[in-house]
């Protein structure tokens, strides 16, 4: 044989067959499969369907299906062995060279696949003998029932250190196989070789097909050094090219176009026991790309699902940094953090399906763990630490090799960093400017980043008990009203004071500039006031009447309700400029006051959902207090307004 089955499945698992047909034939996805016009007869409508899971098209109108070899054999009009040549150099893969010895060593593979089954079958056995009877009480205390068992094929091998290689010797395997196969320990200062498994529950790993190439195995002895131990690395298996459970999950994560990856054996058992079959596990090491690209052949987005504690997030970001140069249009991650103190196999016994449904549920995606990795990595109280941030996110996404994906990526970064440092994403170079930043588009505005509180994205939730509540008027304020069509009346109070006192605004033409309002909408009024205050000749009824020319006399009444009747004798045209003044300054302190305790406030979320000290939670509170505190500030302009108000006209 010139190709063994082995080179050809290398190559079927590095080209996915819509990557193949799309040459001859525009596709279009169409669920989980991609649809075409059939290459071998003229249609109108698509009869022709590629499935990447199963590496096989099908076609309707001609009865033909196959893999990649046979379509490039039928379009192309090549010989099996010219296709599979073709094929190997698009996988980057050379082609065999005939030989004695590659026979040789394509039969002692096929041999070695057959003494790994032969223990697997030992290994099985073991657990329902007498022997097993420990392991059997152990997978009944995690309520792994029989038929999973059987299911995965779980065995128990002996406590006696010669228990397994006995047995494969009955069977006529040589001990050199045993130990090419990593069944064995062996060394020069061991005289026999012996059991590498003893006294361990066994787990069989299997290749694509479904053959075993490996076991890990779980210590039933507590005081054993290493709790779990793999097989080595043997010429069936590299641990960094499989994934544990993969021949089980590809046919589930195709149906629900989702595969989700965890980090042990157990794992993905009691998930697969309460309804998750769609899913794999990693070999107890890093996720590598050759495990991402195994994932992307089931899914899109695979979903990685880790611990919530410490170790959790750190495993979660070193996957960021292996996925980055590899993702794409298609080809993601999202990230599912379980609660703090317990793995899939204990919420999957606690909580069953419907909690392992909201952990995957609130899964995020890659970009949201990334911000959150570099912002929680420290303080952001200076220019110095602002810019280092900056600095390290962008440098960070350099390893995106997808030029759009990149270009994109920086784009929501930008954004994000608008958010939380209170500008406009891109902003702060050029000319001097009265237009201010964020804004509305048709008014001079730019772009304003939408997302969680305040715009940002939203904090890690789970370590309050409850939300501290925020008073009617600090609910009404600007800090709330992001993402909402309320129009604050701190908000709308600076902006009637620039209508109706455009010398006063020109005055604060800077200040006013850099005011970062939650309402996009008043944003583009105060723009369109900054922008008419070049003429000199300017008064309170032109701005007005401008306002209405653009159509925005509707807005404007709607900011005049909102300041409301306490407020409304200050902002009035003929209230006195040095009243109206003392209101606006009172009222722009407050709000750069307010705005800047929102962002330690995030800061503070982020500290204590990182690390859930007392020292960060006595943070988070005297921050919701002071923003509490602004309420009684806000009331103090109030109630100049009403005091002015009375004095001046003799109330």
């Amino acid at each position: 044989m010139r190709f063994t089955p082995s080179f050809l499945d290398e190559i079927k698992a590095r080209l996915p067959v819509s990557e193949v047909v799309r040459r001859r034939v525009k596709l279009a996805k169409a669920g989980r499969e991609w649809k075409g016009l059939s290459p071998f007869n003229a249609e109108k409508s698509p009869s022709f369907f590629v499935n990447d899971q199963k590496m096989a098209w099908f076609d309707f109108s001609s009865g033909q299906n196959g893999n990649i070899f046979d379509f490039v054999m039928r379009t192309e009009g090549l010989s099996f062995p010219e296709a599979v040549e073709r094929l190997a150099g698009e996988a980057g893969l050379q082609l065999p060279v005939v030989s004695r010895e590659s026979e040789q060593r394509e039969r002692e593979r096929a041999t070695l696949q057959e003494v790994m089954e032969l223990a697997a079958v030992f290994f099985e056995g073991q657990l329902q003998a007498r022997e097993g009877a420990r392991a059997r009480g152990y997978l009944a205390d995690r309520g792994i029932a029989p038929a999973t068992q059987r299911q995965f094929r779980i065995g128990y091998s002996p406590s006696e250190r010669y228990a397994l290689r006995d047995h494969l010797a009955g069977k006529g395997v040589l001990a050199e196989q045993m130990i090419e196969a990593g069944l064995l320990f062996h060394g020069e200062d061991i005289a026999v070789p012996y059991d590498r498994f003893r006294d361990r529950l066994m787990f069989p790993i299997c290749d694509r097909s479904g053959r075993v190439i490996a076991f890990g195995g779980r210590a039933m002895d507590k005081e054993v050094s290493a709790k779990y131990l793999n097989s080595p690395e043997t010429p069936l298996f590299h641990k960094s090219h499989v994934l544990y459970n993969h021949h089980n999950a590809r046919k589930a994560a195709h149906d629900r176009g989702v595969v989700i990856a965890v980090e042990g054996y157990v794992d993905v058992i009691s998930m697969t026991a309460v309804g998750f079959a769609n899913v794999v596990a990693s070999m107890g090491t890093a996720l590598t790309p050759e495990q991402c690209e195994l994932m992307w052949r089931m899914a899109e987005e695979p979903v990685l699902c880790f611990d919530g504690d410490r170790a959790g997030r750190k495993a979660a970001y070193r996957a960021i940094e292996t996925a980055l140069p590899l993702i794409g249009a298609g080809k993601s991650l999202r990230f599912a953090f379980l609660p703090d103190g317990q793995d899939p196999d204990d919420l999957a016994r606690s909580g069953g399906a419907e909690a392992i449904e909201a952990v995957l549920g609130a899964a995020r995606p890659l970009v949201d763990v990334l911000w959150t990795r570099e912002t929680e990595a420290g303080q952001l109280d200076t220019p110095e630490r602002r810019a280092a941030l900056e600095r390290r996110l962008f440098e960070t996404i350099k390893a995106i090799a997808d030029e759009t994906l990149r270009r994109h990526y920086r784009q929501d970064i930008e954004a994000r960093l608008g958010a939380l440092f209170g500008r406009a994403p891109g902003g702060g170079g050029g000319g001097r400017s009265y237009g201010r930043q964020g804004g509305q588009p048709g008014l001079g505005g730019g772009f304003r980043p939408q997302g969680g509180r305040f715009g940002a994205p939203p904090p890690p939730r789970g370590y309050l008990d409850q939300a501290v509540p925020a008073s009617p008027s600090l609910a009404r304020s600007s800090l709330f009203a992001a993402g909402r069509a309320v129009i604050s009346q701190r908000e709308a109070l600076i902006t009637l004071i620039a209508v109706n006192h455009p010398g006063l605004a020109a005055s604060y033409a800077e200040d006013l500039a850099g005011v970062d309002f939650a309402s996009r909408d008043v944003a583009g009024l105060l723009d369109f006031v900054l922008g008419r205050l070049s003429d000199p000749y300017i008064d309170a009824p032109a701005i007005r009447a401008a306002l209405a020319a653009a159509g925005q006399g509707e807005l404007l009444g709607r900011v005049e309700r909102a300041a409301g009747q306490s407020t409304a004798w200050c902002v009035r045209p003929d209230a006195e400029e040095r009243d109206a003044e003392e209101v606006l300054k009172q009222a722009l302190a407050l709000h750069r006051r307010a705005r800047a305790l929102h962002k330690e406030l995030r800061s503070a979320e982020m500290a204590l959902g990182a690390d859930a000290t007392d020292e960060n939670l006595n943070r988070l509170r005297e921050i919701q207090a002071e923003l509490s505190g602004v309420e009684g500030r806000e009331a103090m302009i109030e109630g100049f307004g009403l005091s002015v108000g009375r004095q001046s006209t003799g109330l």
